[in-house]
């Protein structure tokens, strides 16, 4: 399915026909295609780039495709990898993590850092970290061949 480019977001690069490979959802998926390309929401004279998942409900573009800033596309792969990393030694610990210190980790990110922790405020954080651990778990093939391959790119780019 080709990607609209007349709307405000305009693709340059792009990934059409991305539910074949959507994961768990592969030929299953709404979301049709991934591109970059100029955001939404620039405006004159500034021009931001921006990551898009476009979804199709079958009938029309869904207003629930996602646009986001690219460095917010990196550190959610970020906070994918550090969950990840935490999750290879969760076991050592009863309820998979330190209750004494949620904190799992900073990354130090322009001067600052971005917190990764277990979000203690969640009232069935003790069920619910267990189930993300299998979902985890269930999906390490999956994410393996991503992390992989976005392993070797980054080797290619000197990262």
């Amino acid at each position: 399915m080709k990607i609209p480019t007349t709307l405000k977001h305009k693709p340059v690069i792009v990934s059409e026909d991305y539910d074949r490979v959507d994961g768990r959802y592969a030929y299953n998926s709404d979301a049709k295609g991934l591109s970059l390309g100029l955001a939404q929401w620039n405006d004159r004279g500034k021009v931001d780039i921006s990551a898009k998942v476009w979804r199709h409900t079958g009938g029309k573009w869904s207003r629930q495709s996602e646009e986001l800033p690219l460095h917010r596309v990196l550190d959610l792969a970020i906070l994918v990898c550090r969950a990840k990393l935490h999750f290879q030694e969760a076991y050592r610990y009863e309820n998979l993590y330190d209750c004494d210190k949620p904190l799992i980790d900073r990354i130090g990110l322009q001067g600052d850092a971005m917190n990764v922790a277990v979000c203690r405020d969640n009232e069935k954080i003790n069920e619910d970290i267990g189930l993300f651990s299998q979902a985890l778990s269930n999906d390490d093939e999956l994410l393996g061949e991503r992390l992989k391959t976005l392993s070797r790119i980054l080797g290619e780019m000197g990262y």
